[in-house]
């Protein structure tokens, strides 16, 4: 349990997480408007998004199959039945003037995720429910001093939101858990995950309460955080912030408050409402949602690979639990070892991709799918590696160069003539000429210094520009020194 220390008194940290996530289909989730992002303003709006008088709602089916089946990705119950909801609330965004929504039968009750805490600590997140809804427009405030528009393409989006039981305990947490959520969604292709696009949003609730207290203390909602660094941010800052009030026998009021990115602070947004304040009641305009089970057996068994699977499976080849989290980290990063994996050696496939590759695409500020160096082409340099045709040492070289030119390792290797020395006699006549040049360290070496050793290798490997084989100079040295 993390808990925040002030002078006066020591807090236990209680936070829930609501996660909107964009369905990824190709068209709204009541209409047959495009999704597709950076469009010109208000060119992705039907009637029914403009909330035409007359027009009525057509469920997206494709939605549907994706939210259920993010409910089988985390072991939740996905339900037969689930009805949609109007949720009343006015924006200038909302021209329905009401939210479409689930709320008393969400479609996926339940469920978990696993998270890593500050210890590094496995740890479980019970899932209260995911229910699907329709997106908003947007407020456009910064285009005029005197005038406020507004682009109904958002509007309608179908959305799936997450809402997990308060049992995370640091921003920490927090963000981890949003990173794993967002990886499971990236594998099954239900969302983007871009958070810069506005496909995932996060809303942190955050209460304090005093370490040995079991009633909850009252909660701050932070809403449409955008990015886990903000996630943390927002949330240590509120946790200071409500810290401070309590320590000062003050009441910490139950808000929606905002994150402002340029002061690293919360403001309070409006009071916030209960649930009996957006006056729930069922869509007249929709029939109760009934999924068969032939339907939802269907999804289930369309589940690819999940990152924890994908981690049992590396974890039974020997490779470390670190690695392993390393490479299922990412759905990009993952795919890329899968055309490793199992193709060559599996420790020099991960040693050359989350060792050298990653420390070449870092210094570069690349991710893995803008690496100059696509699977198929590490898997080449491997090979060469693997046939005792180069050197690990003067594979780094060429693995500098592939990201340099875009060539293969094969290509570099004959244009440069790198090949490997692996013929006995060239190694020993190369030692041959190392001792000759050095009879006083012989001499000293075969008195009792065996540290020398090594500077023998590197005289070796200097004149042979780095091209014997390691293994074959130490072998053959030690012969020639006895």
């Amino acid at each position: 349990m993390a808990t925040y220390k002030t002078e006066k008194n020591e807090y236990e940290i209680v936070i829930g997480v609501e996660i909107h996530a964009q369905i990824n289909t190709k068209s709204k989730l009541f209409s047959h408007s495009s999704t597709e992002f950076g469009a010109k303003p208000n060119s992705q709006v039907s009637f029914v998004d403009a909330a035409m008088p007359g027009m009525l709602p057509v469920l997206n089916k494709e939605a549907i199959k994706k939210a259920a089946l993010t409910g089988f990705a985390i072991e939740a119950k996905v339900n037969e039945y689930s009805i949609f909801d109007r949720k009343n609330y006015f924006y200038a965004d909302l021209p329905q003037g009401y939210q479409i929504s689930q709320f008393s039968d969400p479609l996926v009750t339940g469920g978990k995720i696993k998270i890593k805490d500050e210890h590094d600590n496995n740890k479980i997140i019970n899932i209260t429910r995911i229910h699907v809804e329709q997106d908003a427009g947007k407020s456009i405030h910064d285009q005029s001093p005197t005038h406020s528009f507004v682009d109904l393409n958002r509007s309608g989006v179908p959305l799936m939101e997450l809402v997990s039981e308060p049992e995370l305990s640091s921003a920490f947490e927090a963000a981890d858990f949003v990173k794993k959520y967002r990886n499971i969604l990236r594998y099954i292709n239900s969302c983007g995950g871009d958070m810069e696009k506005g496909q995932l949003r996060c809303d942190a609730n955050i209460s304090l309460r005093l370490v040995g207290c079991e009633e909850l203390g009252t909660r701050c909602e932070i809403k449409n955080l955008n990015s886990t660094r903000n996630i943390m941010l927002a949330i240590d800052y509120e946790v200071a912030r409500q810290a401070k009030l309590l320590d000062n026998g003050e009441q910490v009021r139950q808000q929606t408050r905002l994150f402002d990115v340029n002061t690293g602070e919360t403001r309070m947004m409006r009071d916030k409402e209960d649930a009996h304040d957006y006056r729930y009641f069922p869509d007249p305009d929709l029939l109760p949602l009934r999924l068969s089970k032939e339907f939802l057996q269907e999804v289930k068994d369309s589940l690819p690979e999940l990152p924890e699977q994908k981690k049992a499976r590396y974890l039974a080849e020997e490779i470390t639990e670190y690695d392993a989290d390393v490479l299922i980290s990412d759905k990009d990063v993952t795919n890329y070892f899968e055309e490793l994996f199992g193709n060559c050696n599996t420790k020099l496939a991960v040693t050359w991709l989350t060792g050298e590759l990653f420390a070449r695409l870092k210094k570069d500020e690349l991710n893995i799918n803008e690496s100059p160096v696509t699977a198929k082409m590490l898997l080449g340099l491997i090979k060469q590696i693997e046939e005792n045709i180069i050197s690990g040492k003067i594979a780094k070289d060429v693995l500098d160069k592939m990201i340099l030119t875009g060539k293969d390792a094969k290509d570099i290797i004959a244009a440069e003539g790198l090949v490997q020395i692996t013929d006995d006699s060239a190694i020993i006549a190369i030692i041959t000429e190392v001792i000759a040049n050095n009879a006083d360290k012989v001499a000293e070496y075969k008195s009792g210094k065996d540290r020398l050793f090594g500077f023998f290798v590197g005289q070796v490997m200097k004149i042979s520009k780095g091209k014997a084989n390691p293994a074959l100079v130490n072998k053959l040295l030690k012969e020639e020194l006895a």
